[in-house]
């Protein structure tokens, strides 16, 4: 095709103060010096206002006005000796950056926490030895100056939150969270100016940080889903080939990409936008678009998607749609329309904690009026309403389900099992159906070569060395079977197959028509055909989907627990149905689109059904984020993995059953540990309300009932196979 023009105009934006800026990634740069020299040689182009390199991601940010334009500097780098390519700039990530601050508020939580706790530990073992006033009350103030500070920046989190939960007339679990930090930290500071003996610093910081860390891992694991989700465009590629007015081609974005433009797809690439092909035949890979397993032969007046992988022949399109109107545009619409009906989804702990916080400000202020009532001291009252506020601060309830979430997560990375999803445990316990795509799920990513009974096997070898000369799909399947080089002087014919002469006989590898070969009777339905004949003698194989090796196990076992089963497929209907039949699937469901997926899913939650979807195409991806809970193999797309709960690893379906399983274990445990911190709340509260226990006594009892629901999560976990997911009541 020769050196091609990159328009770069198109990858030209406005920033704040009214220039054009570009963002670029550079090549080869190795330090400083670089850096100097690239942002002085740019400054120094007339009308260049900016120019800011990022050592550590390479990337170049550059504005200018009058006088400069996109190719004067491309040029200008050039001359500088590097190589730069247009980056298209994502939005400010607003989750990272949270997700930063929320590790700084946890690091200073952390640090002052253990120092503060150094002072307390002395001051406690003055006090019932030696320890004078004087010096009792050194160590408290010092104390404060760390505490007060660390505990103004490490709460924003909750107060934060607290303040905008009043402001909308709400009580979160965050604003007895706040006021029990702020009333411990400024009864400590009166009871320090007062010369008292206990002070609650160390109190309020350790309540801090064990919040703080459950927060940050719920966070982290929520933006991690985020930031993939993101990645849209990858799957159909950056750049596209589009045809000028002369048919020469020029390099642009796809998003620039309009119906009735002529676009240029080479072998091996990706189709950039739907369209209808014009000229020129090949197999084009659409797995990640339709779910369909094997490649289909395209040539002149037939569709293809964006987002499809052209095989071996060169393609002209003209763009049916293009820009974000395109197949994988609407899967993309398809999918943030089920996240979003998804999002109404409370999980347990706030459900808990909606009724738990008014209860909780009631107690607490009901006890200090109680007091006063019956002549307490204002300072007296004060106090135990603190000891209330703290001894039912929902520590306990907070920990209830990140715990048994640690220790669940432990148990499911031993099984193969990644979580993806905050929630996972509690949409997985319920679920009573599940919905298995079949290409890449119930079967292996990778297809096998299947041989007829009277093939003539000592022909493989030979075929197999043919095939390496091929770009057909098929053919590369069979080429794994290769103990050899290529064969030398192979030639391909585009559309028809391969062959080569060797010892004055002709080798055939392709299609049942260029071998002179007919179908035969022993090969599955679903398999597609590839022939291979050398002088008079020839084989045809199959090429066809393996089932994982344990699906039949697994399935079985789900089945004995209960579950319904189905399977939702993009694939044609002969491949299902053998695949269903194999594994005793009554339900199975063909040439499914997106949408009748997610229609399928609407149509069992209006039974009443809780399905749990498994798959791993693109067009899985909107079923995944709609369905109640989700699970994808690891090799699946990265935005059908965005959307499921978790992912697991290896070959075999069997942490399918594995996650079903633990996450009713787990589910069971959560349950117990609501009712431990429940059954705490009932005992301690009417001590704490009776003025029996100080603010400290108050977080001894906080912390221990937090170990308690940390020791019983430890109960969770896989149980084994034959004792079947425990019943769990939504």
């Amino acid at each position: 095709m020769g050196a091609e023009a990159v328009d770069y105009s198109l990858f030209v934006d406005r920033d704040a103060s009214g220039h054009d800026q570009m963002n670029l990634v550079v090549e080869g740069i190795s330090g400083d010096t670089a850096i100097a020299e690239i942002e002085r040689g740019l400054a120094a182009l007339p009308g260049v206002v900016r120019a800011r390199l990022n050592f550590t991601n390479h990337r170049l940010s550059v504005a200018w006005g009058d006088g400069a334009s996109a190719d004067a500097v491309m040029a200008r780098l050039s001359e500088l000796g590097y190589r730069a390519h247009p980056f298209a700039a994502p939005a400010a990530d607003e989750e990272a950056q949270r997700a930063k601050w929320l590790l700084r508020c946890l690091g200073v939580a952390g640090f002052a926490a253990m120092n503060v706790m150094l002072l307390s530990v002395s001051v406690w073992a003055g006090n019932v030895s030696d320890i004078t006033p004087e010096t009792r009350d050194l160590f408290h103030w010092i104390s404060a100056l760390i505490a007060l500070p660390a505990a103004a920046y490490a709460g924003q989190p909750f107060f934060r939150s607290a303040l905008a939960g009043l402001k909308a007339g709400a009580l979160n679990m965050d604003v007895p969270i706040s006021l029990g930090v702020l009333l411990a930290l400024g009864m400590s500071v009166v009871e320090t100016a007062l010369s008292q003996e206990h002070a609650y610093f160390d109190s309020a910081l350790m309540l801090l940080f064990f919040l703080l860390a459950g927060r940050y891992l719920d966070h982290a694991a929520r933006q991690r889903t985020r930031s993939v989700a993101a990645n849209v465009a990858a799957l159909r590629g950056e750049f596209a080939h589009r045809l000028d007015g002369e048919g020469h081609p020029v390099q642009v974005p796809v998003q620039a990409l309009k119906p009735g433009d002529l676009i240029l797809v080479p072998p091996g690439a990706r189709v950039g936008a739907d369209g209808i092909v014009l000229e020129g035949r090949s197999d084009v890979g659409e797995a990640l678009v339709t779910g369909e397993s094997l490649p289909r032969a395209v040539a002149a007046g037939d569709a293809v998607h964006a987002g499809s992988l052209n095989g071996t022949g060169a393609l002209t399109l003209r763009v049916t749609a293009g820009g974000d109107q395109t197949l994988v545009d609407d899967v993309q619409r398809l999918l943030d329309g089920a996240m979003s009906a998804r999002s109404g989804y409370v999980r347990l702990a706030d459900r808990v904690a909606r009724a738990y916080a008014p209860v909780v400000h009631v107690t607490a202020l009901a006890s200090a009026l109680f007091w006063l009532a019956m002549g307490a001291s204002l300072h007296d009252a004060v106090m135990i309403a603190v000891a209330v506020l703290i001894i039912t601060c929902p520590c306990a309830l907070a920990l209830a389900v990140p715990a048994v979430q640690v220790v669940a997560t432990g148990a499911l990375f031993r099984a193969g099992i990644l979580l993806r999803s905050a929630d996972m445990i509690e949409r997985l316990a319920v679920v009573d159906t599940v919905a298995f795509d079949k290409t890449g799920t119930l079967t292996l990513p990778e297809p096998v070569l299947r041989l007829p009974a009277d093939a003539n096997r000592s022909l493989l070898p030979l075929a197999a060395r043919l095939a390496l000369s091929s770009h057909h799909p098929l053919a590369a399947v069979l080429a794994r079977e290769a103990r050899g080089a290529p064969l030398a002087g192979a030639m391909e014919e585009t559309g028809s197959g391969v062959r080569a002469v060797i010892d004055g006989r002709e080798a055939r590898l392709g299609s049942l028509a260029f071998c002179g070969l007919s179908a035969p009777a022993d090969l599955p339905a679903s398999a597609s055909l590839i022939a291979f004949r050398f002088g008079e003698e020839g084989f045809v194989a199959g090429i066809d989907q393996a089932l994982r090796s344990d699906a039949a196990e697994t399935v079985s076992a789900l089945a004995r627990a209960g579950l319904s089963l189905l399977i939702l497929s993009g694939d044609r209907a002969d491949a299902v149905s053998g695949v269903a039949t194999a594994l005793g699937i009554a339900d199975a469901r063909s040439g499914l689109k997106p949408a009748d997926k997610i229609g399928a899913l609407a149509g069992l939650k209006e039974q009443g059904r809780r399905v749990l979807m498994v798959g791993d195409g693109l067009n899985d991806a909107p079923a995944l984020a709609a369905a109640h809970a989700s699970l994808s193999p690891v090799e699946a797309a990265a935005l059908t993995k965005a959307q499921a709960d978790a992912e697991f690893l290896g070959t075999r379906l069997s942490p399918v059953r594995d996650a079903l399983f633990c996450a009713r274990s787990a589910m069971a445990r959560i349950r117990e540990n609501l009712g431990l911190a429940l059954a705490y709340n009932l005992i301690a509260v009417p001590l704490a309300v009776g003025g029996y226990v100080t603010p400290l006594v108050a977080a001894l009892a906080m912390s221990g009932s937090s170990i308690l629901v940390t020791l019983n999560a430890l109960r969770a976990g896989v149980p084994k196979a034959d004792a079947g997911p425990r019943e769990v009541r939504p």
